[in-house]
């Protein structure tokens, strides 16, 4: 399928042109991978295999296996954080950019590399996104088993959350000096708000360009934590968690799924009039960050806020001939 690259090129040129604004623009010598700050690993890997001459998509697509892969990063893949029922969704899309071609699964079970699924869907069917048991059906058609992609990290996590919900059910919720090591992890890498109120979950975009200018894209998420099952955010669509064109460059999204799918940061920003959706200030109290690259090799990644949760300035993953290294984002708002 081909795209209309100016229709939808809006998250690339507001990715890049944020960046540039804030930070200064960035060039680095082809090959580039750029990603979000999980992504470290996959981006030098996404290089080296560009460098051996492998085509973009394939280089990206291994990258991000890296990430969907590692139980211990609970955003993506194996061990990500399950829905409300405690089961694993996965969402993913990839796009190749000289074809012009997508292709994307939501709401996936079992397989713990979603990525892989999408590009045949990409590859074998005139379709470009498939989801639930559809997806799943698909995925067992071509040869991938089915696998319990909830860990045991996971698992209580989910567990602690489902007895914190409320003091009105059957739960009780436990002592502190009772919490589970796994849990006091998850709680310190993601915030005790977090866990009782989700308003964020994980997701992993890389964007490459090899060094012909050919630039591909791939995302991947285990979604919104805790999130009703069938949810879908922006990571699978087309044009929002993920969109490439070889002219151009290729980018991408993290963050809060359901305000990508309207447009760029300061767009939402302006849009967001929830109250339960704002802080006092009438700022958005969830973030999004996009990630680009050009077909020249320009990078760069903008962020809502410059500052996280935690009080750590916000990152991104980019790689070239240089190595693997994590930057700064560029920012609309320095602190929620």
């Amino acid at each position: 399928m081909t795209l209309s690259r100016r229709k939808l090129l809006g998250t690339a040129a507001a990715a890049t042109a944020l960046a540039q604004a804030g930070r200064g623009e960035q060039k680095a010598a082809r090959p580039v991978a750029v990603s979000s700050a999980n992504g470290l690993r996959a981006v030098e890997l996404a290089v080296r295999r560009m460098q051996e001459g492998a085509d973009p998509l394939d280089a990206a697509i291994a990258g991000v296996n890296l990430v969907e892969d590692d139980p211990t990063d609970m955003t993506v893949g194996y061990g990500g954080v399950p829905n409300e029922d405690g089961v694993v969704q996965l969402d993913a899309c990839v796009m190749h950019g000289p074809t012009g071609r997508a292709g994307a699964v939501a709401s996936l079970e079992g397989v713990k590399n979603p990525t892989k699924v999408a590009r045949l869907v990409m590859e074998t069917t005139d379709h470009v996104l498939l989801v639930g048991p559809g997806a799943r059906h698909f995925a067992t058609m071509n040869g991938f088993g089915t696998e319990n992609l909830l860990t045991e990290k996971a698992r209580k996590v989910w567990l602690f959350w489902k007895q914190n919900l409320s003091d009105k059910d059957k739960w009780l919720e436990p002592q502190p000096d009772r919490y589970p090591p796994e849990v006091k992890q998850f709680i310190e890498e993601f915030g005790w708000d977090e866990l009782r109120k989700p308003q964020r979950g994980g997701t992993i975009h890389l964007s490459a360009v090899d060094g012909r200018g050919d630039v591909a894209g791939c995302t991947s998420t285990s979604g919104l934590f805790f999130k009703m099952p069938g949810r879908v955010g922006d990571s699978p669509i087309v044009g929002a968690g993920c969109f490439t064109d070889n002219d151009v460059g290729s980018a991408g999204s993290t963050g809060r799924g359901e305000a990508n799918l309207l447009m760029t940061l300061e767009r939402i920003a302006r849009t967001t009039r929830e109250k339960r959706l704002q802080f006092a200030n009438g700022r958005p109290n969830f973030d999004i960050s996009f990630y680009a690259v050009s077909k020249s090799g320009q990078y760069g990644s903008a962020v809502m806020y410059g500052i996280s949760t935690l009080g750590k300035r916000r990152q991104f993953s980019v790689a070239d001939a240089s190595g693997a290294r994590k930057e700064d984002c560029a920012f609309l708002f320095e602190r929620r």
